[in-house]
C-alpha cells in the first residue's frame, strides 16, 4: 500500500512537534501525503515559533495545533498517533490512545511500513552513527547518493522517505532505543539488521532497567523473517540476550578476533579483514593501517559496516581506497584540529561512560579530558578507574551537572584527587580556556554524559565547543 492510500482524509495527531526539525518533517510528510494533522505539544506557540515558521502557508491550512498542554480529547479523535521518539512510553495520553484502540506509532515505524525490505538498519549503544554514515558512504560509490537517516537532526526518517522511493536506492538508517519501542507497529523489519553492541544508556527511561533498553534495541528483528539477515557483536555480552530471543533470521557476526568455526560473519586476524559464510572464508583487505590510526572501537565499526554491505549485496567490491577516504562523523571522536604538536578532539555525541573511556585508550598520552553533564542513571566506577589510569587531577577538567556529581563521588572513592584541588567549571567557556591554556599536545572533549542541563541536545553542545576552540 502507497502512503497516500493509507493517509488519505485520515485524522493523525503528531505528539511533540519539538524544535530539532523531527517533529516538523513528520507533519510536513503527513501533510503531504494527504492527512489530516494536528500537532500538540506541552510547548506553546511562542516558544515554538521557530518550528512553526517552517510551514509554508498551504501546509498550515491543513494543520490544527493544539499547543501549551495535552487534551485528552486529540487522543481519542484521531485514526493514528504519532509519538516524538523522546514521548516516554509510560505517558497517560498514550495509555489513553491504546486503551481507545488507537494506531501508536513514530516517524520510524512508518518507514519501515512502506521501506522495510530495501532497508539496512543499524542500532545499538555505541557505534550506531559511525556504521550507518560508513555504510552509506561506501554503498554510494555504487548505487549513488545514499544518506544515512534516522536518528538524525538532518536527515529524519520521513525527510528521506519521498526521495528514496523516487530513485530505488537503499535506505540506510540509524535507529535509536526510543524509535525501536514503537517500531512493531509497522510489522516491518530492516532486510539488514545490525546491533552493534550493548552498553548501560538512558537507564533514566527504563524503570526496568538494563533489560528494558535491550528489549527495546531487540524490536529491530522481532518481524525478521528467514530472507533477512541479523548481524551481532560476536565479543558483547548482551549478544547472548539477543539470541535468546529466538530471531528468525540468519545470524552473522562480527568480531576483532576469530570467530568461532560454527559461525558466520566479519573478523580480523593478522591484520586481514576476513568474510567467513558457509565455512568458506574470503579475505577483504588489511586493516592493520586502519586499526592503528582509528582504534580497535572503529575497527569493530568497520566490520560492522563491510559485513552488513556484503550481505545486502555480495556482489559489492569494498576496497582500500574507500576504507581510506571514510568521513570523519561530526562529535564522535572528531580531529577538529590538528597543528604544531596540538590535537583537538570533539567527542559530544559520547554520552555514555563507555565513550569517554573508549577516547582516553585512543588518546592515552599527553592528554587533557572535559568531561561531565547530565545523568542518564548510569555507574560511573568503570570510567573514574580509567581516568585514574591515564590523567592527573590537573589534567581532568569537569563542567558540572548532575552526571559529574557522580563521577566526582566515584573519584573521591578511589582517592584519584587526593590533596589535589578538583577542576571544576560550571560552564564550557571556562573548561575550554582551562584546557586551552594547558599547553597539553591532545585536547578531549568527552562528556560522557547526556547534554540537557546546559545545552539543546549533544549537537548543540558538540557545535558551541567548536566556536569556543575558534575563539581560543
Amino acid at each position: 500500500m502507497e502512503p497516500k492510500k493509507l493517509l488519505k482524509d485520515k485524522k493523525v495527531l503528531v505528539m511533540g512537534l519539538g524544535l530539532l526539525g523531527g517533529g516538523v518533517a513528520t507533519s510536513k510528510w503527513l501533510i503531504k501525503h494527504g492527512a489530516k494533522v494536528t500537532v500538540t505539544d506541552s510547548k506553546t506557540a511562542a516558544e515554538l515559533e521557530s518550528s512553526l515558521k517552517q510551514f509554508t502557508p498551504s501546509e498550515k491550512k491543513n494543520l490544527i495545533l493544539s499547543l501549551g498542554g495535552h487534551r485528552d480529547a486529540d487522543f481519542l479523535e484521531n485514526d493514528f498517533i504519532i509519538i516524538n521518539p523522546a514521548v516516554p512510553k509510560e505517558s497517560p495520553y498514550i495509555a489513553i490512545a491504546k486503551k481507545a484502540g488507537k494506531n501508536i506509532e513514530n516517524d520510524a515505524s512508518f518507514f519501515f511500513r512502506f521501506l522495510g525490505d530495501r532497508t539496512i538498519g543499524v542500532t545499538g549503544t555505541r557505534g550506531k552513527t559511525t556504521s550507518t554514515n560508513w555504510i552509506a558512504a561506501l554503498l554510494s560509490s555504487k548505487y549513488g547518493d545514499v544518506r544515512a537517516s534516522g536518528n538524525t537532526p538532518k536527515n529524519a526518517f520521513l525527510k528521506e522517505f519521498d526521495r528514496i522511493i523516487k530513485t530505488d536506492i537503499p535506505a540506510v538508517t540509524e535507529l535509536s532505543s526510543w524509535q525501536l519501542e514503537t517500531l512493531p507497529a509497522s510489522e516491518k523489519a530492516p532486510h539488514v539488521a545490525v546491533i552493534t553492541n550493548l552498553f548501560p544508556d538512558h537507564l533514566n527511561r527504563y524503570k526496568e532497567g538494563i533489560e528494558g533498553y535491550a528489549g527495546a534495541k531487540a524490536n529491530i528483528f522481532k518481524h525478521q523473517t528467514e530472507n533477512d539477515f541479523l548481524i551481532l557483536n560476536d565479543g558483547n555480552p548482551w549478544t547472548k540476550f539477543f539470541l535468546s530471543k529466538k530471531p528468525k533470521s540468519q545470524i552473522y557476526f562480527f568480531s576483532k578476533k576469530p570467530l568461532a568455526k560454527n559461525k558466520n560473519g566479519m573478523f580480523a586476524k593478522d591484520g586481514m579483514m576476513i568474510f567467513r559464510q558457509n565455512g568458506e572464508e574470503k579475505k577483504i583487505l588489511d586493516v592493520k593501517k586502519f586499526t592503528e590510526k582509528m582504534g580497535e572501537h572503529n575497527l569493530e565499526n568497520l566490520l560492522a559496516s563491510v559485513l552488513a554491505i556484503t550481505l545486502f549485496d555480495q556482489k559489492f567490491k569494498i576496497t582500500k581506497k574507500m576504507i581510506d577516504a571514510l568521513p570523519a562523523i561530526p562529535f564522535r571522536q572528531e580531529i577538529i584540529f590538528s597543528k604544531k604538536g596540538i590535537t583537538v578532539v570533539n567527542d559530544s555525541a559520547g554520552t555514555s561512560p563507555d565513550a569517554t573511556v573508549a577516547i582516553l585508550r585512543r588518546f592515552p598520552k599527553n592528554s587533557i579530558l572535559i568531561t561531565g553533564g547530565t545523568d542518564k542513571d548510569l555507574e560511573f566506577k568503570y570510567l573514574s578507574k580509567e581516568i585514574k589510569k591515564i590523567l592527573t587531577p590537573a589534567d581532568l577538567v569537569l563542567l558540572n551537572g548532575s552526571a559529574t556529581k557522580k563521577l566526582i563521588a566515584e573519584l573521591e572513592k578511589i582517592k584519584f584527587f587526593k590533596d589535589k584541588k578538583i577542576v571544576l567549571f560550571e560552564n564550557l567557556e571556562e573548561c575550554v580556556g582551562y584546557a586551552s591554556a594547558s599547553k597539553k599536545g591532545t585536547i578531549l572533549f568527552s562528556p560522557g554524559a547526556a547534554s540537557f542541563e546546559k545545552f539543546k541536545n549533544e549537537f548543540d553542545r558538540g557545535e558551541k565547543f567548536n566556536q569556543l576552540l575558534r575563539k581560543n
